[in-house]
């Protein structure tokens, strides 16, 4: 039996009862599923602030709304401002994960509905981050006193989105996953006691062990020319690394008696860096033809201001505000280019999108209750404008205008305090290896996004018309991370 890409076109031709000349069958083929492939690689994101891009990075920062930019005082200021790392001392190291449910619910202009979801009450793999820093002050050696390490493990931009398949637009898509790592190599540097500076890289991958370990998305044949008959699973699948990096700015213009920061004002960027896809495009399982299309992860620019209007020895009080400006016109189109040497152009045509974020965090330091401790509550809210226009929509990205109001607690402990009333915080002197403290953070978040009526839009492979109706969409995130200090 033969095995070219144009023989297997050749058999799902016949089975269809249509015989055609092959290579224009194999390129509108292509052409439509890859219009799908783009789609998925740019996809909106399971809990986002806009389009695809994750905010929660940590249960410290989502219990303020995000807002920590300015604040960015443990391990997790690798993500939301590298130069805050010179405010950590030792070694400090931070690891947690979401738990992320929620749903949409679509009713169609005839009043048909569906749901979509994670795939299951939280999406799985669970998004994790992992952080690592080191002040190296103590190392002895004068010329790096001044310098900070760190590096971060986590997922920036991701899609994990599933409906089932007897949803009315299961020939545009029934699931999509992007489970997209970022690895945060990331120095910082103390010019003075006013102002630090950072810069850190970001190489975006793929890696086999998390998820489906590349960019999949899934849909069902709607049986139009050139397409195998209705119903017929299909799929597109691509991977890459990509490079770019980040450059940030702390600035402490007043500081209390004792030291500590008074008022933060903090500036951080994030460069573009391009993903090109290559992978297959499948039907029923079997390789049709090689697969490829272009995604640009968006420049981002966040500015932010923490004022502590109470920091004494015994409470701290700090209001946060900062504001995210994400240049999603990065995403201009997807057209996708296939082995066949065809071409679908795949307008896009997105738009730059703002974020503003808003929290506070009140902390009691060695209260009577909990000698050796720090007990800290936190609040925040945020609103995000989607940059997706209805053309483009795709249901796996139920993006819209959002509202997120979230809170948490945080607790460290202390040598000699004990963790839990049961393990030993630390130790105040000893060997670097031996933890000095440890600290659990908690928040919870609810993100509404306003109900959306899509109309107009246009994809290349579904029934027309099939994706237009509302959409009305919240998520629930839980958020967790352990700290360790040495």
């Amino acid at each position: 039996m033969p095995t070219t890409p144009a023989a297997k076109a050749a058999r799902i031709s016949s089975q269809m009862g249509r015989p055609h000349c092959l290579v224009p069958r194999i390129q509108v083929k292509h052409l439509g599923v890859l219009g799908s492939l783009l789609l998925v690689l740019m996809l909106p994101a399971v809990v986002s602030a806009g389009a695809f891009r994750i905010f929660d990075h940590s249960a410290s920062a989502t219990g303020q709304g995000g807002a920590f930019s300015a604040q960015a005082d443990d391990p997790s200021a690798v993500y939301f401002n590298p130069a805050g790392m010179t405010q950590l001392s030792g070694i400090q190291t931070s690891a947690g994960t979401l738990l992320l449910g929620g749903s949409t619910r679509f009713t169609s202009p005839s009043g048909s509905t569906t749901s979509g979801d994670f795939g299951g009450a939280v999406a799985f793999p669970l998004p994790s981050n992992f952080y690592v820093t080191a002040n190296l002050n103590s190392t002895g050696v004068a010329a790096l006193k001044n310098f900070s390490v760190g590096i971060g493990l986590l997922t920036p931009f991701g899609i994990l989105y599933e409906y089932p398949n007897t949803s009315p637009f299961t020939t545009a898509v029934t699931r999509q996953a992007m489970p997209l790592l970022d690895i945060k190599p990331t120095l910082a540097y103390r010019l003075n006691d006013q102002l630090s500076v950072g810069l850190g890289a970001d190489i975006y991958t793929f890696a086999s062990f998390l998820g489906e370990g590349q960019v999949v998305t899934r849909f069902h044949s709607s049986g139009g020319p050139g397409l195998p008959p209705p119903g017929t699973p299909m799929e597109i699948n691509g991977s890459d690394t990509a490079a770019g990096f980040n450059v940030s700015l702390l600035y402490t213009p007043l500081r209390n008696g004792d030291g500590r920061p008074i008022v933060n004002v903090a500036l951080v960027y994030r460069t573009q860096a391009t993903l090109h896809l290559d992978g297959k495009f499948l039907a029923n399982g079997v390789p049709l033809s090689d697969a490829s299309t272009t995604l640009v992860l968006p420049q981002v620019f966040t500015g932010g201001l923490a004022v502590w209007p109470v920091r004494d020895a015994a409470h701290e009080w700090k209001l946060e505000l900062n504001i995210d400006y994400t240049g999603w016109k990065s995403v201009r189109n997807l057209d996708v280019h296939l082995s066949t040497g065809a071409t679908i152009p795949f307008p896009q045509n997105w738009r730059n999108a703002y974020t503003l974020m808003v929290g506070t965090e009140y902390k009691w330091i060695n209260p009577a209750a909990l000698s050796n401790w720090e007990a800290a509550v936190r609040a925040g809210y945020w609103h995000s404008q989607t940059p997706i226009p209805d053309q483009g929509f795709l249901p796996t990205i139920p993006d819209a205008d959002q509202h997120a109001v979230s809170g948490g607690v945080g607790l460290l402990c202390k040598a000699p305090g004990r963790f839990l009333g049961l393990v030993a915080c630390g130790v105040t002197e000893g060997p670097l290896f031996l933890p000095k403290a440890i600290g659990l953070d908690v928040a919870y978040q609810a993100i509404f996004y306003e109900p959306r009526t899509v109309v107009g839009n246009q994809n290349p492979v579904a029934i027309p018309g099939v994706v237009n109706g509302t959409y009305q969409t919240t998520f629930h995130v839980g958020s967790i991370n352990l700290r360790v200090n040495f």
